[in-house]
């Protein structure tokens, strides 16, 4: 209670999550690219004489729009390209299985698509996208009849989703005007982790150093993913490219000592932060360091950075290109993502909800409850996206995918009484493109977005206003959805969220090994006792960012500008792991009370191999000074893999749910 007497009201997890909204500017270009997208396509369907593929082309353009996230245009490519195959895969089987296959047939086969969507979805985002992609215009396919074969309103999807693709690679953006046409956003990624890295540092010793280290985390996945999009040359096709992929991997050891660093608690200086940040600058304006002062070398993990900052400087004016410390999963490794337990719990009870939604919207519509019209698509349609996970938790989902069809419904409703035919409805609809990209930071007002959209495109397809139908349709799928999302299923529930937990110990796990057997081998010792690269312990050397090519390299990193590259790449993937599971138990946690409990002890889990990981780098960095793990570091070590194994029975996860780390050689 406040000193006025007044009580703070605190909301649970599940009504509060509906509230939230994500803030930030305006992504002019995307709103741009919105309003030239799923407009100009329906007008020249009408041109053309061929308004039903028109629509089929702007409903794959609004699906492309949902996705169409900030970032790079490469990886822009793979985001919004694969799930376009998968809508027009979608397409096919949906328009086919209408045609040919009996009420009952086609229900089974939705079903199935479902399990095996739902199951694909748990390998990560752009699989997910494809999922939705596929299940949504399955849906329409069956349920939206249209004159042309499905190969031609395949044909068409994919020509509307090529469209915004095509938006997305040609028109400029604010990033890429600064300097090179093909960067947009690869420059400010890669100049964000060096400020994350000049945060951290600032934040040793204090208790915003967790939150920094988070932080920085999630700096280097978004520039690892900026950089690693598709390309037709195996690597870096331009000496701009190769330079902005040497300044990423310079970044890595940087990342590593600021880790050790925080790991230790020790404060440092303000002069340990500068350097990163004017690295960060050198990034952003595409030029050179300039001098950077280096810190004290007066502890192991400071060298590290001394060492890591003249790495930088020799990387910046090399610029000979960089690797990006990522491993291409194999089919093995996806085929044991879709199986597990993860992605088994989430295909059955996608199979479960879109089956069941497939069924009563056929039920409704043999019944005539839509009236004379053959559409029957919006209660399967709905369903897909309120079985999401990755959209938020399933209260939310439900209370915000009422709430946004109810406005944009009404909405709508209000526009066709008043707008003229067709004119009125292309602009409408391009109005609406625009500001999908805008209503994307709530689902709600996602939702109804893309709600006044489609029902404009289905009427300037032919079907009557339909405002209420679809308004009683998405109530019923929000039933559908939030009792199905409650039943039991087969194995152990929140099955999602423990095998994150389980790929992030995994992941650990492999790191700490790798560190352990680098303790085993030889190694090149840069301690106090060793010759100091630019002076020794303590002396604060100036970089001046150019120095002649024949200047080596650091001890500590190796004559190799990638040296150590496969403990970097493990790290990467640790961390990575990490931040993946603390998103699924966020999301878990604001889950109604039945289903957040089955995730409860998760989040200590993950704390503690944060710790753990934060300590094997720790270590890392020590063994690359002094050759050695001490016994202090192999105690700690044990200690915190002990605390994990005490912290994991009492989260009730099973032994084949716990990598094996207690059975790592820790012994001195």
């Amino acid at each position: 209670m406040s000193r006025s007497g007044t009580r703070k009201i605190t909301l649970p997890p599940w009504l509060a999550h509906p509230l939230r909204t994500q803030r930030g500017p305006i992504p002019w270009n995307a709103v741009v690219r919105g309003a030239l997208s799923a407009g100009p396509l329906l007008l020249a369907s009408v041109l053309l004489g061929r308004t039903s593929l028109g629509v089929v082309a702007a409903i794959a353009a609004m699906l492309a729009g949902i996705n169409d996230r900030p970032g790079s245009r490469r990886a822009s490519v793979r985001r919004l390209g694969v799930p376009a195959v998968a809508g027009a895969a979608g397409v096919l089987v949906g328009s086919y299985g209408g045609e040919h296959i009996g009420a009952v047939g086609l229900t089974l086969l939705l079903t199935g698509v479902g399990l095996v969507a739902g199951a694909v979805s748990a390998v990560g985002p752009v699989a997910s996208g494809a999922a939705t992609q596929l299940l949504v215009m399955s849906a329409v396919g069956a349920g939206m009849p249209l004159p042309e074969e499905g190969w031609q309103r395949a044909a068409a999807f994919l020509v509307g989703a090529g469209w915004l693709i095509g938006l997305r690679l040609v028109l400029p953006t604010p990033g890429a005007l600064a300097g090179d046409f093909r960067f947009d956003g690869e420059r400010a990624a890669v100049a964000a982790v060096y400020d994350a890295v000049a945060d951290l540092l600032d934040a040793v010793g204090t208790e915003h150093a967790v939150a920094r280290r988070v932080a920085l985390t999630a700096a280097l996945d978004h520039a690892q993913d900026a950089l690693a999009g598709p390309r037709l040359r195996r690597g870096a096709s331009s000496a701009a490219e190769r330079r902005l992929h040497a300044q990423y991997a310079a970044a890595l050891p940087l990342a590593e000592a600021a880790t050790a660093l925080a790991w230790g608690g020790e404060a440092v200086g303000g002069r340990a932060s500068e350097g990163p940040r004017r690295l960060a600058a050198a990034v952003r304006g595409s030029g050179h360091t300039g001098p950077l002062p280096a810190p004290h070398r007066s502890a192991p993990a400071l060298r590290a950075l001394d060492d890591a900052l003249l790495h930088a400087a020799h990387a910046f004016d090399r610029g000979d290109g960089g690797d990006l410390h990522t491993r291409r999963r194999t089919a093995k490794t996806l085929l044991r993502i879709v199986l597990g337990a993860g992605g088994r719990e989430y295909g059955l009870r996608v199979a479960l909800c879109f089956g069941v939604s497939v069924a009563a919207a056929q039920a409704l519509h043999q019944a005539r409850w839509y009236g004379q019209h053959e559409h029957w698509y919006w209660l399967p349609a709905t369903a897909v996206f309120l079985v999401k996970p990755d959209l938020g938790p399933l209260v939310s989902r439900v209370l915000c995918r009422a709430a946004g069809t109810v406005l944009g419904a009404l909405l709508f409703a209000g526009f066709a009484a008043v707008l003229p035919r067709p004119e009125g409805l292309v602009a409408l609809v391009a109005v609406s493109g625009a500001l999908i990209p805008v209503a994307t930071r709530h689902f709600a007002a996602q939702t109804a977005v893309a709600t006044v959209l489609v029902l404009a495109l289905v009427m300037f397809g032919g079907e009557r206003q339909a405002s209420a139908g679809r308004i009683t349709e998405t109530l019923l799928a929000c039933a559908i959805v939030l009792v199905a999302g409650h039943l039991p299923m087969p194995g152990q529930r929140g099955g999602g969220v423990r095998a994150r937990v389980t790929a992030a110990g995994t992941a650990a796990q492999v790191y700490l090994a790798h560190v352990l057997t680098e303790a085993g081998g030889p190694h090149t010792s840069t301690g106090p006792g060793s010759t100091p690269v630019r002076g020794g312990p303590g002396s604060p050397v100036v970089r001046t960012g150019s120095e002649p090519a024949d200047t080596p390299a650091p001890t500590h990193l190796g004559a190799d500008p990638g040296a150590r590259p496969a403990r970097w790449t493990l790290r990467r993937e640790a961390y990575r792991a990490l931040a993946e599971a603390r998103a699924a138990i966020a999301l878990a946690g604001a889950e109604l009370p039945p289903l957040a409990r089955h995730s409860e002890g998760a989040g200590e889990v993950v704390a503690t191999l944060e710790r753990l990981v934060d300590a094997t780098t720790a270590c890392a960095v020590h063994l690359d000074d002094s050759g050695r793990l001490s016994p202090a570091d192999r105690d700690q070590l044990a200690a915190l893999i002990g605390e994990l194994a005490r912290r994991r029975g009492r989260a009730g996860m099973r032994p084949a749910e716990q990598p094996g780390l207690s059975r790592l050689p820790l012994a001195g």
